[in-house]
Protein backbone atom coordinates (compact mmCIF):
# COMPACT_ATOMS: atom_id res chain seq x y z
CA UNK A 1 0.00 0.00 0.00
CA UNK A 2 1.12 3.20 -0.96
CA UNK A 3 1.57 5.87 1.88
CA UNK A 4 -1.18 8.33 2.15
CA UNK A 5 -3.91 5.97 0.47
CA UNK A 6 -6.19 3.48 3.28
CA UNK A 7 -6.42 0.14 2.38
CA UNK A 8 -9.86 -0.02 0.37
CA UNK A 9 -8.64 2.80 -1.67
CA UNK A 10 -5.26 0.65 -2.26
CA UNK A 11 -7.58 -2.39 -3.30
CA UNK A 12 -10.02 0.06 -5.71
CA UNK A 13 -7.02 1.19 -7.61
CA UNK A 14 -5.59 -2.33 -8.07
CA UNK A 15 -9.02 -3.12 -9.30
CA UNK A 16 -8.97 0.08 -12.01
CA UNK A 17 -5.29 -1.10 -12.95
CA UNK A 18 -6.93 -5.02 -13.83
CA UNK A 19 -9.85 -3.76 -15.44
CA UNK A 20 -9.16 -1.47 -17.66
CA UNK A 21 -6.58 -1.80 -20.90
CA UNK A 22 -2.81 -0.73 -19.88
CA UNK A 23 -2.68 2.18 -21.94
CA UNK A 24 -5.95 3.60 -19.98
CA UNK A 25 -3.93 4.74 -17.15
CA UNK A 26 -0.64 5.82 -15.74
CA UNK A 27 0.82 6.37 -12.65
CA UNK A 28 3.47 7.41 -13.99
CA UNK A 29 4.22 11.16 -11.97
CA UNK A 30 6.16 12.69 -15.08
CA UNK A 31 2.89 11.59 -17.13
CA UNK A 32 0.60 13.23 -15.13
CA UNK A 33 2.29 16.33 -14.20
CA UNK A 34 1.04 18.65 -16.34
CA UNK A 35 -2.88 17.45 -15.98
CA UNK A 36 -2.01 18.32 -12.22
CA UNK A 37 -1.30 22.22 -12.96
CA UNK A 38 -4.14 24.95 -13.97
CA UNK A 39 -3.27 27.15 -16.65
CA UNK A 40 -2.92 30.59 -14.08
CA UNK A 41 -0.53 28.53 -11.63
CA UNK A 42 -3.59 29.09 -9.25
CA UNK A 43 -4.44 25.96 -8.23
CA UNK A 44 -1.66 22.17 -8.19
CA UNK A 45 -2.61 18.82 -7.64
CA UNK A 46 -2.29 15.02 -6.84
CA UNK A 47 -3.33 12.08 -7.79
CA UNK A 48 -2.60 8.59 -7.13
CA UNK A 49 -3.83 7.37 -10.69
CA UNK A 50 -4.53 8.77 -13.82
CA UNK A 51 -7.29 7.14 -16.43
CA UNK A 52 -7.41 7.71 -19.81
CA UNK A 53 -10.67 5.95 -20.94
CA UNK A 54 -10.85 5.65 -24.30
CA UNK A 55 -14.63 5.02 -24.93
CA UNK A 56 -18.02 5.09 -22.93
CA UNK A 57 -17.61 1.50 -21.97
CA UNK A 58 -13.99 2.40 -20.19
CA UNK A 59 -15.77 5.37 -18.24
CA UNK A 60 -18.12 3.22 -16.96
CA UNK A 61 -15.98 0.39 -16.02
CA UNK A 62 -13.84 2.97 -14.08
CA UNK A 63 -16.99 4.39 -12.51
CA UNK A 64 -18.42 1.58 -11.42
CA UNK A 65 -15.16 0.30 -9.54
CA UNK A 66 -15.00 3.85 -7.83
CA UNK A 67 -18.33 3.45 -6.60
CA UNK A 68 -17.76 0.04 -5.29
CA UNK A 69 -14.37 1.08 -3.48
CA UNK A 70 -15.77 4.42 -2.46
CA UNK A 71 -12.86 6.08 -4.78
CA UNK A 72 -13.61 10.40 -5.28
CA UNK A 73 -13.51 11.11 -9.66
CA UNK A 74 -12.30 14.52 -10.61
CA UNK A 75 -12.92 14.84 -15.09
CA UNK A 76 -11.23 16.64 -16.71
CA UNK A 77 -11.63 17.70 -20.33
CA UNK A 78 -8.67 20.43 -22.03
CA UNK A 79 -7.37 21.63 -18.32
CA UNK A 80 -8.64 25.08 -19.11
CA UNK A 81 -10.68 25.82 -16.58
CA UNK A 82 -10.27 29.04 -14.83
CA UNK A 83 -11.56 28.11 -10.97
CA UNK A 84 -10.10 25.52 -10.19
CA UNK A 85 -12.71 22.33 -11.28
CA UNK A 86 -10.39 20.14 -13.40
CA UNK A 87 -7.52 19.97 -10.71
CA UNK A 88 -7.74 16.74 -8.05
CA UNK A 89 -6.37 16.51 -4.69
CA UNK A 90 -6.03 13.36 -4.19
CA UNK A 91 -8.96 12.10 -6.15
CA UNK A 92 -8.59 9.41 -9.19
CA UNK A 93 -8.39 12.09 -12.28
CA UNK A 94 -9.77 10.76 -15.24
CA UNK A 95 -9.22 12.44 -18.70
CA UNK A 96 -11.92 12.96 -21.20
CA UNK A 97 -9.44 13.73 -24.26
CA UNK A 98 -9.10 10.17 -25.54
CA UNK A 99 -12.91 10.04 -26.11
CA UNK A 100 -12.20 11.99 -29.51
CA UNK A 101 -14.39 10.73 -31.72
CA UNK A 102 -16.89 12.66 -34.11
CA UNK A 103 -19.79 9.75 -34.17
CA UNK A 104 -22.29 11.68 -36.38
CA UNK A 105 -22.87 14.27 -38.55
CA UNK A 106 -26.57 14.78 -40.22
CA UNK A 107 -26.71 18.39 -41.96
CA UNK A 108 -30.68 17.77 -43.06
CA UNK A 109 -31.05 17.52 -38.66
CA UNK A 110 -29.00 20.17 -38.22
CA UNK A 111 -26.90 18.08 -35.87
CA UNK A 112 -23.60 16.51 -34.98
CA UNK A 113 -22.61 14.12 -32.73
CA UNK A 114 -19.02 14.26 -30.78
CA UNK A 115 -17.16 12.57 -28.06
CA UNK A 116 -16.17 14.45 -24.98
CA UNK A 117 -12.85 15.10 -25.67
CA UNK A 118 -13.24 16.35 -28.91
CA UNK A 119 -11.80 19.55 -29.01
CA UNK A 120 -14.13 22.80 -29.76
CA UNK A 121 -12.06 23.45 -33.18
CA UNK A 122 -12.53 20.03 -34.11
CA UNK A 123 -16.38 20.01 -33.93
CA UNK A 124 -16.04 23.81 -35.83
CA UNK A 125 -14.58 22.23 -38.67
CA UNK A 126 -16.87 18.64 -38.80
CA UNK A 127 -19.48 21.32 -39.49
CA UNK A 128 -17.93 23.34 -41.79
CA UNK A 129 -16.95 20.49 -43.73
CA UNK A 130 -20.63 19.68 -43.62
CA UNK A 131 -21.67 22.97 -44.87
CA UNK A 132 -22.90 23.78 -41.55
CA UNK A 133 -21.42 26.25 -38.49
CA UNK A 134 -21.48 25.36 -34.48
CA UNK A 135 -21.03 28.90 -33.10
CA UNK A 136 -19.80 28.51 -29.66
CA UNK A 137 -16.18 30.23 -30.68
CA UNK A 138 -13.40 30.93 -27.66
CA UNK A 139 -9.52 32.18 -27.40
CA UNK A 140 -9.18 28.00 -26.13
CA UNK A 141 -10.83 26.40 -28.61
CA UNK A 142 -7.99 24.97 -29.97
CA UNK A 143 -7.68 22.65 -26.77
CA UNK A 144 -11.00 22.57 -24.68
CA UNK A 145 -12.82 20.35 -25.07
CA UNK A 146 -16.77 19.81 -25.89
CA UNK A 147 -17.30 17.83 -22.28
CA UNK A 148 -15.69 20.75 -20.15
CA UNK A 149 -17.71 23.18 -22.65
CA UNK A 150 -20.93 21.95 -21.51
CA UNK A 151 -20.04 20.83 -17.92
CA UNK A 152 -19.46 24.91 -17.53
CA UNK A 153 -21.93 26.21 -19.72
CA UNK A 154 -19.25 27.99 -21.90
CA UNK A 155 -20.31 31.23 -23.14
CA UNK A 156 -17.84 33.22 -25.89
CA UNK A 157 -17.92 35.46 -28.01
CA UNK A 158 -21.09 34.62 -30.09
CA UNK A 159 -23.43 34.34 -27.32
CA UNK A 160 -25.21 37.61 -28.39
CA UNK A 161 -26.87 35.84 -31.52
CA UNK A 162 -26.39 31.98 -30.59
CA UNK A 163 -26.69 31.82 -26.79
CA UNK A 164 -24.50 29.59 -24.65
CA UNK A 165 -23.51 26.27 -24.65
CA UNK A 166 -26.64 24.94 -22.91
CA UNK A 167 -28.58 26.19 -25.86
CA UNK A 168 -26.46 24.63 -28.13
CA UNK A 169 -27.37 20.87 -27.50
CA UNK A 170 -29.73 18.51 -28.21
CA UNK A 171 -28.77 15.99 -25.37
CA UNK A 172 -26.10 14.10 -23.93
CA UNK A 173 -24.82 11.56 -23.26
CA UNK A 174 -23.50 10.71 -19.44
CA UNK A 175 -22.19 7.85 -17.10
CA UNK A 176 -23.74 8.22 -13.72
CA UNK A 177 -22.43 8.18 -10.55
CA UNK A 178 -23.05 4.49 -10.53
CA UNK A 179 -21.86 3.60 -13.47
CA UNK A 180 -25.10 3.96 -15.49
CA UNK A 181 -25.25 4.78 -18.78
CA UNK A 182 -28.10 7.88 -19.28
CA UNK A 183 -28.28 8.12 -23.08
CA UNK A 184 -30.38 11.57 -23.75
CA UNK A 185 -28.69 12.10 -27.25
CA UNK A 186 -31.12 12.88 -29.97
CA UNK A 187 -31.59 15.40 -32.83
CA UNK A 188 -35.18 16.14 -32.17
CA UNK A 189 -36.30 19.94 -31.57
CA UNK A 190 -39.73 19.20 -29.41
CA UNK A 191 -39.81 16.19 -27.37
CA UNK A 192 -42.35 16.83 -24.27
CA UNK A 193 -41.46 13.46 -22.70
CA UNK A 194 -40.82 14.73 -18.97
CA UNK A 195 -37.80 16.73 -17.56
CA UNK A 196 -35.06 17.79 -19.64
CA UNK A 197 -32.62 15.73 -18.51
CA UNK A 198 -29.66 15.87 -20.23
CA UNK A 199 -29.63 19.92 -19.51
CA UNK A 200 -28.65 18.68 -15.87
CA UNK A 201 -25.14 17.85 -16.49
CA UNK A 202 -25.02 21.70 -18.82
CA UNK A 203 -22.97 23.84 -16.17
CA UNK A 204 -23.17 20.92 -13.62
CA UNK A 205 -19.32 20.64 -13.29
CA UNK A 206 -19.11 17.30 -13.20
CA UNK A 207 -21.03 16.86 -9.95
CA UNK A 208 -23.40 14.65 -11.36
CA UNK A 209 -21.83 12.43 -13.89
CA UNK A 210 -18.91 12.60 -16.49
CA UNK A 211 -20.21 13.79 -20.05
CA UNK A 212 -18.97 11.24 -22.68
CA UNK A 213 -20.97 12.77 -25.87
CA UNK A 214 -23.42 15.02 -27.16
CA UNK A 215 -25.53 15.57 -29.52
CA UNK A 216 -24.71 19.35 -30.79
CA UNK A 217 -26.97 22.20 -32.52
CA UNK A 218 -25.79 23.24 -36.11
CA UNK A 219 -26.55 26.11 -37.77
CA UNK A 220 -26.51 27.14 -41.62
CA UNK A 221 -23.49 28.81 -42.67
CA UNK A 222 -23.05 32.58 -42.89
CA UNK A 223 -22.63 33.53 -46.14
CA UNK A 224 -20.14 36.42 -45.23
CA UNK A 225 -18.93 38.12 -41.92
CA UNK A 226 -18.00 41.86 -41.50
CA UNK A 227 -16.17 42.64 -39.23
CA UNK A 228 -15.28 45.83 -37.99
CA UNK A 229 -13.17 47.45 -35.13
CA UNK A 230 -13.75 51.13 -33.37
CA UNK A 231 -12.33 53.53 -31.38
CA UNK A 232 -14.43 54.59 -28.86
CA UNK A 233 -14.09 57.31 -25.52
CA UNK A 234 -15.57 54.82 -22.94
CA UNK A 235 -17.61 52.43 -22.06
CA UNK A 236 -21.53 54.50 -22.26
CA UNK A 237 -20.48 55.30 -25.84
CA UNK A 238 -19.76 51.12 -26.41
CA UNK A 239 -23.33 50.66 -25.16
CA UNK A 240 -24.92 53.34 -27.45
CA UNK A 241 -23.31 52.04 -30.02
CA UNK A 242 -24.58 48.37 -29.19
CA UNK A 243 -27.61 49.50 -29.52
CA UNK A 244 -27.14 51.01 -33.34
CA UNK A 245 -25.66 47.82 -34.65
CA UNK A 246 -28.58 45.31 -34.19
CA UNK A 247 -29.69 45.41 -37.49
CA UNK A 248 -32.60 42.59 -37.47
CA UNK A 249 -30.64 39.49 -36.48
CA UNK A 250 -27.59 39.99 -38.40
CA UNK A 251 -25.32 41.34 -35.25
CA UNK A 252 -23.18 38.30 -34.02
CA UNK A 253 -20.28 39.77 -31.72
CA UNK A 254 -19.86 42.84 -30.44
CA UNK A 255 -16.65 42.89 -27.58
CA UNK A 256 -14.94 45.45 -26.15
CA UNK A 257 -11.45 46.25 -24.81
CA UNK A 258 -9.10 49.08 -23.52
CA UNK A 259 -6.30 50.56 -24.91
CA UNK A 260 -4.10 48.91 -22.19
CA UNK A 261 -4.86 45.53 -23.45
CA UNK A 262 -4.18 46.45 -27.24
CA UNK A 263 -1.07 47.52 -25.50
CA UNK A 264 -0.18 44.15 -24.09
CA UNK A 265 -1.30 42.05 -26.98
CA UNK A 266 1.17 44.19 -29.11
CA UNK A 267 4.12 43.87 -27.00
CA UNK A 268 3.96 40.08 -26.02
CA UNK A 269 2.25 38.23 -28.80
CA UNK A 270 4.63 37.96 -32.17
CA UNK A 271 2.99 39.70 -35.28
CA UNK A 272 0.47 41.96 -33.70
CA UNK A 273 0.19 45.62 -34.54
CA UNK A 274 -2.14 48.08 -34.13
CA UNK A 275 -4.81 48.81 -36.80
CA UNK A 276 -5.11 52.54 -36.04
CA UNK A 277 -2.82 55.48 -36.20
CA UNK A 278 -4.13 57.05 -33.26
CA UNK A 279 -4.77 55.57 -29.48
CA UNK A 280 -8.34 55.28 -28.03
CA UNK A 281 -9.11 54.62 -24.47
CA UNK A 282 -11.15 51.80 -25.69
CA UNK A 283 -12.19 49.86 -28.84
CA UNK A 284 -15.28 47.93 -29.64
CA UNK A 285 -14.98 44.60 -32.01
CA UNK A 286 -18.25 44.02 -33.66
CA UNK A 287 -19.58 41.27 -36.60
CA UNK A 288 -22.45 41.20 -38.90
CA UNK A 289 -23.29 38.13 -40.09
CA UNK A 290 -24.53 38.77 -43.30
CA UNK A 291 -25.94 37.01 -46.98
CA UNK A 292 -22.97 38.85 -48.97
CA UNK A 293 -20.06 41.19 -48.48
CA UNK A 294 -21.81 44.29 -50.22
CA UNK A 295 -24.08 43.66 -47.16
CA UNK A 296 -22.06 43.84 -44.96
CA UNK A 297 -20.46 47.00 -45.92
CA UNK A 298 -23.34 48.39 -46.87
CA UNK A 299 -24.56 47.80 -42.78
CA UNK A 300 -20.92 48.57 -41.51
CA UNK A 301 -20.61 51.70 -43.73
CA UNK A 302 -24.04 53.37 -42.51
CA UNK A 303 -24.15 52.24 -38.79
CA UNK A 304 -20.38 53.12 -38.35
CA UNK A 305 -20.82 56.42 -40.47
CA UNK A 306 -23.69 57.90 -38.33
CA UNK A 307 -21.78 56.58 -35.10
CA UNK A 308 -18.79 58.96 -36.26
CA UNK A 309 -20.85 61.97 -37.52
CA UNK A 310 -22.94 61.43 -33.58
CA UNK A 311 -19.29 60.95 -31.81
CA UNK A 312 -19.59 57.98 -30.26
CA UNK A 313 -17.10 56.65 -32.57
CA UNK A 314 -13.51 58.25 -33.24
CA UNK A 315 -12.33 56.31 -36.03
CA UNK A 316 -12.96 52.84 -37.57
CA UNK A 317 -11.45 50.05 -39.46
CA UNK A 318 -13.75 47.78 -42.00
CA UNK A 319 -12.17 44.40 -42.65
CA UNK A 320 -11.56 44.32 -46.18
CA UNK A 321 -10.18 40.78 -46.76
CA UNK A 322 -10.19 37.48 -43.81
CA UNK A 323 -6.43 38.06 -43.67
CA UNK A 324 -7.70 41.64 -41.91
CA UNK A 325 -10.59 40.59 -40.41
CA UNK A 326 -8.67 37.62 -38.87
CA UNK A 327 -5.88 40.45 -37.27
CA UNK A 328 -8.38 42.32 -35.66
CA UNK A 329 -9.97 39.15 -34.14
CA UNK A 330 -6.71 38.29 -33.33
CA UNK A 331 -6.34 41.18 -30.89
CA UNK A 332 -9.05 40.27 -28.75
CA UNK A 333 -8.24 36.14 -28.81
CA UNK A 334 -4.97 37.06 -27.11
CA UNK A 335 -6.38 39.45 -24.67
CA UNK A 336 -5.78 37.18 -21.85
CA UNK A 337 -2.76 35.47 -22.44
CA UNK A 338 -0.80 39.12 -23.30
CA UNK A 339 -2.04 39.46 -19.33
CA UNK A 340 0.43 36.71 -17.85
CA UNK A 341 3.67 38.39 -18.49
CA UNK A 342 2.59 41.78 -16.85
CA UNK A 343 2.47 41.22 -13.41
CA UNK A 344 -0.34 39.47 -11.11
CA UNK A 345 -3.76 39.81 -11.63
CA UNK A 346 -7.26 39.03 -9.69
CA UNK A 347 -9.70 37.99 -11.86
CA UNK A 348 -13.47 38.08 -12.42
CA UNK A 349 -15.96 36.48 -14.44
CA UNK A 350 -19.31 38.27 -14.06
CA UNK A 351 -22.17 39.40 -15.41
CA UNK A 352 -23.69 42.36 -15.15
CA UNK A 353 -26.96 44.08 -16.99
CA UNK A 354 -26.43 45.81 -19.86
CA UNK A 355 -27.69 48.95 -18.99
CA UNK A 356 -25.81 49.09 -15.81
CA UNK A 357 -22.79 48.43 -17.08
CA UNK A 358 -21.24 51.79 -17.42
CA UNK A 359 -21.96 52.39 -13.57
CA UNK A 360 -20.69 49.34 -12.55
CA UNK A 361 -17.17 50.49 -13.88
CA UNK A 362 -17.63 53.41 -11.52
CA UNK A 363 -18.75 51.74 -8.83
CA UNK A 364 -16.17 48.78 -8.94
CA UNK A 365 -13.10 51.21 -9.48
CA UNK A 366 -13.51 52.79 -6.37
CA UNK A 367 -14.10 49.38 -4.29
CA UNK A 368 -11.09 47.70 -5.84
CA UNK A 369 -9.24 51.21 -4.95
CA UNK A 370 -10.14 51.18 -1.13
CA UNK A 371 -9.90 47.15 -0.78
CA UNK A 372 -6.02 48.05 -2.50
CA UNK A 373 -4.78 51.50 -3.58
CA UNK A 374 -3.33 51.59 -6.40
CA UNK A 375 -4.09 48.53 -7.93
CA UNK A 376 -5.01 49.17 -11.90
CA UNK A 377 -8.70 47.67 -13.04
CA UNK A 378 -8.45 45.79 -16.85
CA UNK A 379 -12.17 45.26 -18.12
CA UNK A 380 -12.59 43.75 -21.65
CA UNK A 381 -15.13 40.99 -22.62
CA UNK A 382 -18.66 40.80 -24.43
CA UNK A 383 -20.56 44.01 -23.41
CA UNK A 384 -23.36 42.25 -26.07
CA UNK A 385 -24.37 39.68 -23.61
CA UNK A 386 -23.00 41.57 -20.20
CA UNK A 387 -20.21 39.17 -19.45
CA UNK A 388 -17.61 41.19 -18.67
CA UNK A 389 -13.99 40.08 -17.68
CA UNK A 390 -12.89 41.81 -14.81
CA UNK A 391 -9.09 41.67 -13.76
CA UNK A 392 -7.02 43.56 -11.12
CA UNK A 393 -3.69 44.03 -11.73
CA UNK A 394 -1.47 44.34 -9.03
CA UNK A 395 -0.15 47.91 -7.89
CA UNK A 396 3.09 49.07 -9.43
CA UNK A 397 5.28 48.34 -6.27
CA UNK A 398 3.72 45.49 -4.63
CA UNK A 399 5.20 41.97 -4.66
CA UNK A 400 3.19 39.63 -6.29
CA UNK A 401 2.47 36.71 -3.72
CA UNK A 402 1.52 39.76 -1.23
CA UNK A 403 -0.65 41.16 -3.74
CA UNK A 404 -2.36 37.51 -4.76
CA UNK A 405 -2.61 37.24 -0.39
CA UNK A 406 -5.76 39.65 -1.16
CA UNK A 407 -7.72 37.42 -3.32
CA UNK A 408 -10.49 37.12 -0.56
CA UNK A 409 -10.84 40.23 -0.09
CA UNK A 410 -10.68 41.79 -3.62
CA UNK A 411 -13.52 39.07 -4.60
CA UNK A 412 -15.76 40.23 -1.45
CA UNK A 413 -15.17 43.72 -2.79
CA UNK A 414 -16.25 43.10 -6.31
CA UNK A 415 -18.95 40.60 -5.54
CA UNK A 416 -20.20 43.23 -3.26
CA UNK A 417 -20.43 45.43 -6.06
CA UNK A 418 -21.90 42.76 -8.83
CA UNK A 419 -24.51 41.70 -6.12
CA UNK A 420 -25.50 45.41 -6.32
CA UNK A 421 -26.05 45.96 -9.76
CA UNK A 422 -27.80 42.14 -9.69
CA UNK A 423 -25.70 40.51 -11.39
CA UNK A 424 -23.42 36.86 -11.81
CA UNK A 425 -20.54 35.71 -9.80
CA UNK A 426 -19.91 33.64 -12.41
CA UNK A 427 -20.79 34.56 -16.43
CA UNK A 428 -19.01 31.50 -17.85
CA UNK A 429 -15.91 29.74 -16.06
CA UNK A 430 -18.27 28.20 -13.38
CA UNK A 431 -17.44 27.88 -9.82
CA UNK A 432 -15.76 25.68 -9.28
CA UNK A 433 -13.41 25.47 -6.06
CA UNK A 434 -12.38 29.19 -6.33
CA UNK A 435 -16.27 30.56 -5.96
CA UNK A 436 -17.52 27.49 -3.93
CA UNK A 437 -17.86 29.20 -0.99
CA UNK A 438 -19.33 32.60 -2.81
CA UNK A 439 -21.84 30.58 -4.39
CA UNK A 440 -22.64 29.17 -0.74
CA UNK A 441 -22.87 32.95 0.97
CA UNK A 442 -24.88 34.84 -1.95
CA UNK A 443 -27.22 32.57 -3.77
CA UNK A 444 -30.43 31.99 -2.99
CA UNK A 445 -30.93 29.75 -0.08
CA UNK A 446 -33.49 27.72 -1.92
CA UNK A 447 -31.54 27.72 -4.95
CA UNK A 448 -28.98 26.29 -2.76
CA UNK A 449 -30.98 23.91 -0.88
CA UNK A 450 -32.13 22.57 -4.73
CA UNK A 451 -28.95 22.42 -6.18
CA UNK A 452 -27.50 20.11 -3.20
CA UNK A 453 -30.88 18.13 -3.12
CA UNK A 454 -30.14 17.31 -7.03
CA UNK A 455 -26.33 16.62 -6.11
CA UNK A 456 -27.39 13.96 -3.22
CA UNK A 457 -29.98 12.19 -5.64
CA UNK A 458 -27.93 11.73 -8.09
CA UNK A 459 -24.65 11.61 -6.51
CA UNK A 460 -25.50 9.88 -2.48
CA UNK A 461 -21.66 9.00 -2.13
CA UNK A 462 -20.66 12.44 -3.71
CA UNK A 463 -18.21 10.35 -5.76
CA UNK A 464 -18.63 12.65 -8.60
CA UNK A 465 -16.02 16.11 -8.37
CA UNK A 466 -16.75 16.17 -4.68
CA UNK A 467 -15.04 19.48 -3.93
CA UNK A 468 -16.36 21.85 -6.30
CA UNK A 469 -19.97 23.86 -7.09
CA UNK A 470 -22.37 22.75 -3.98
Amino acid sequence: MRPGYNVPMSAGLDTLKSALPRESWTEDTGVIAPYLVEWRDKYFGKTPLMLMPADTGEVQTAVKICSDHDIKIVPQGGNTGLVGGQIPRNEVLLLTKHLDKIRSVNPATHALIAEAGVTLLAVQEAAKAAGRKFPLSLASEGSCTIGGNLSTNAGGMHVLKYGTAKDLVFGVEAVLPNGDIFNGLTDLRKDNTGYDLSRLFLGAEGTLGIITAASLKLFPQPLQIQRVMVGITGIADALALLDRCRVGEALAMFEVMPRKGIELVIQHIPGMRDPFTDAHPWYALIDWEVGDSDMGLSIAESVIGAALQEGLVNDAVIAQSETQASNLLMLREHMSAAQKPYGASIKFDITIPIDRIPDFMDVAYGAVQKTVPGCEPFAFGHLGDGNIHYDVFQPENMDKDAYLEHWPDMSEAVFDVVDCFDGSISAEHGIGVMKKDDLAKRADPIKITMLRAIKKTFDPKNIMNPRVLV
